[in-house]
């Protein structure tokens, strides 16, 4: 399994709230468990847990873990069905998730 950063973490966490597959005052996995399941050091879930929460993605509360926090950002209901189509299309027509993305961040990094 190939060794996932605390960036990288953070951003799928991020992924899941802001395509609302994870909505507000949902669980995460405790960070041990995040861990476990990407096969990373505590710390490095940890960390990916605080950048979440320094954020405002999430807020941790003792014993009731770490929860989407109430008003998480979203992506607005027409992007996210853009969003959506998209991948769907590119799934259709054989294109890798990498090379969706870098043609996002392309189309993105040339807009005005």
């Amino acid at each position: 399994m190939a060794e996932y950063s605390a960036e990288q973490i953070a951003a799928h966490f991020r992924g899941l709230i802001l395509s609302g597959r994870m909505g507000a005052g949902d669980r995460l996995p405790t960070v041990r468990q995040t861990a476990r399941d990407l096969g990373v050091a505590v710390t490095t879930a940890a960390k990916a847990y605080r950048a979440l929460e320094s954020s405002g993605f999430v807020v941790t509360k003792g014993a009731a873990g770490t929860r989407v926090a109430a008003q998480p950002s979203v992506l607005p209901g027409v992007v996210l069905g853009h969003v959506r189509d998209a991948v769907a299309e590119a799934q259709k027509s054989g294109i890798s998730e990498s090379d969706l993305l870098n043609a996002v961040q392309a189309v993105w990094r040339d807009r005005p």
